[in-house]
């Protein structure tokens, strides 16, 4: 992703380059200087962002602020205006991001749900206003849900006996949730998020013979992959 970032942000810069330079060879006429040019510093990067980050909401809240900015300053909308529809434009967004989440349910839903029709228990680690460190070491490892809620938790696979393939189901509210893993394992992502994400420090392992999938939902908060 951050290869694909520097490409566009590369693109951007080129472009506006050649236009100053048109305007300095007095080959273009345009007003650098525009009512509301300030929002581009808005609209740009979450524009970018929508191409190069895997959470969205948060770059399509940004571009949607921004462009409302825009036409405010340029006149086609009130500042009042503005108040009374942003408001609602990003409950809807945030609404319609939880419906897709619930609707397209992800593997490591699935493999938790899985485990718990057979019977068998997920370890769990929950931290509110706290914090939680859990250790694997020389443990077999099927699964977890990991809940972090103003607080943190720790999960160390490093040491742990992986089997076969596994699912961690996580949601951090306003919380961290870290997870060690060993390098002999792949690691498949799919996160519901807002204004979060889960950061995935590992590189990828297709080679490798089991899967960990690391699901669930951050809102304000992160999970990190290292």
């Amino acid at each position: 992703m951050k290869k694909y970032s520097n490409v566009l942000w590369g693109i951007v810069l080129v472009a506006a380059g050649i236009l100053f330079a048109l305007k300095a060879l007095g080959l273009a006429d345009f007003n650098i200087f525009f009512d509301g040019w300030w929002t581009l510093f808005i609209i740009v990067p979450c524009a970018i962002g929508l191409f190069t980050s895997h959470e969205k909401t948060g770059n399509i809240i940004g571009i949607l602020i921004g462009v409302f900015l825009l036409l405010c300053c340029r006149d086609v909308l009130s500042f009042d205006i503005l108040w009374k529809l942003m408001v609602p434009a990003i409950i809807i967004i945030i609404g319609l991001k939880l419906i897709i989440g619930g609707i397209f349910s992800n593997k490591a839903n699935e493999v938790i749900s899985d485990m718990k029709a057979s019977g068998a228990n997920p370890k769990t680690g929950c931290a509110t206003f706290s914090s939680c460190n859990m250790n694997f070491d020389g443990e077999v490892f099927d699964g977890a849900e990991l809940t972090a809620t103003f607080g943190g938790v720790k999960c160390d696979l490093r040491n742990a006996i992986i089997e076969k393939d596994c699912a961690i189901k996580v949601s951090a509210i306003f919380g961290g949730i870290d997870i060690y893993v060993p390098d002999d394992v792949n690691i498949k992502v799919n996160s519901n998020s807002i204004f979060g994400g889960i950061s995935n420090k590992k590189k990828s392992n297709k080679g490798a013979e089991v899967t960990i999938y690391i699901g669930g939902t951050c809102m304000f908060g992160g999970v990190y992959i290292k």
